[in-house]
Parts: C-alpha cells; sequence; structure tokens
C-alpha cells in the first residue's frame, strides 16, 4: 500500500462548504461507485440495512435546502453556536463564515446524500443499540467521504436538516421506520488540495488503563 497516499487522504478530507463547484454537474456514474466503495464499511451484525438518498432534483434540492437553513438560523441565533465561539477564535470564525455560506447555498449545491438506516433510532431503547444503529450507517458514510475526496468531489457532514426529518421523509418518501443519519451536500472542490487541521495532539487526549492516564 503507499501509506503516504492513503495517510494524506486521510488526513485532508475537510467538510467543503464554500470550495465546493456549484457550477459543475456531478455524473451520476461517480456517485453510484462512490456509493459500492463505501458499502464495504462495517455494519453491526452484517445486516448492512443502510439506504442512500442522492437528491439532484432543483425543486426537492431546494426545499431540503430551505428546512435546513431555517435550522440553521435557529442555531445560529442559539447561545451554544459556533457564533459563540467565533469572535474569540479564529478559527471558529472561518468555520462560522463557512456554515453560513453553505446555509445560504445548500439548494445550490449539485448533489445532496442522505444516509439513511433501517429502524427507528428513538424505539432502540438503550444506549448500546442506538449506537449500534448509528455505527452501522457512520462508517459507510465516511467511506463515502474519502471516496468522493479521492476523485475530486468534497462534502460536508451536517446533521441540521434533521430537525425536519419528518418533513424531509414526507418529501422524499422514506418510510416512517427508517433513520436518517446526515445529509451530505456534495459537488466537484475548487482548488488543488487541501491541508490536514489544526488539532491537539492525539497524545492529549489518549488515556492509558484509566481515565486522564497520559503516557
Amino acid at each position: 500500500m503507499d501509506l503516504s497516499s492513503i495517510d494524506h487522504i486521510l488526513t485532508t478530507t475537510r467538510s467543503v462548504r464554500k470550495r465546493l463547484d456549484l457550477t459543475r454537474p456531478v455524473p451520476p456514474e461517480v456517485i453510484q461507485t462512490c456509493l459500492e466503495i463505501a458499502i464495504q464499511a462495517p455494519t453491526g451484525s452484517n445486516r448492512q440495512g443502510w439506504h442512500f438518498l442522492a437528491i439532484t432534483d432543483p425543486e426537492k434540492r431546494g426545499q431540503i435546502a430551505a428546512y435546513y437553513k431555517q435550522s440553521w438560523d435557529a442555531y445560529i441565533a442559539g447561545p451554544r453556536s459556533v457564533r459563540a465561539d467565533a469572535a474569540a477564535d479564529g478559527q471558529m470564525s472561518r468555520v462560522a463564515s463557512s456554515a453560513t455560506y453553505l446555509a445560504e447555498h445548500m439548494a445550490e449545491v449539485p448533489v445532496l446524500i442522505i444516509p439513511c438506516y433501517e429502524d427507528r433510532v428513538e424505539a432502540s431503547g438503550s444506549v448500546g443499540a442506538q449506537a449500534a444503529l448509528y455505527g452501522s450507517i457512520l462508517p459507510a458514510t465516511w467511506s463515502l467521504m474519502l471516496a468522493l475526496r479521492s476523485r475530486g468531489l468534497g462534502a460536508a457532514w451536517t446533521t441540521l436538516h434533521l430537525a425536519y426529518e419528518q418533513e424531509v421523509a414526507a418529501l422524499l418518501g422514506i418510510p416512517e421506520t427508517v433513520t436518517q443519519a446526515a445529509l451530505l451536500p456534495v459537488a466537484y472542490y475548487t482548488g488543488d488540495d487541501f491541508q490536514p487541521a489544526k488539532r491537539r495532539p492525539a497524545r492529549e487526549v489518549t488515556y492509558w488503563d484509566g481515565w486522564h492516564n497520559i503516557r
């Protein structure tokens, strides 16, 4: 394996917002190829209860984007939004700016992908059962983002539309027994590459044999 290339993809797959190319079409076959890769991800009990909705219809994208914008407006006005941290943190200021941009341009993104999983998470019962449900769709969703990235496409992991999950389900005909896990706006990205994000060293958040036991 070419570890340098693999590590580069893993460390530079960002949530892409302002650099999504809103004018360049995305061929359906590229999306399908990436999904074929994504469903090689692990899934609880090998159930493979995942489903992916790729939305390209302009009217439906517009309706989903309107729900997303309503949810974003409510979030950004709240006390725990990214705006609260933006004034004191340059990185968070950039995040707030790009997230606002995405909310304002979501309808223009050529493809929206909603990963779903059979069963309702709130009916799962225990924390373990809920973790198992999300743990059966989120790895595939992340694999999808990596596959897209390797082909010159960007995506952003978003969940704000879930405030209107029932409305989006009605719009798309998603059964009541299915849980939506995220919403990925997908497009080719502009520019040549991405850089690793600023993160705390892993050593600072890795504990050995007990909480806060750092080697």
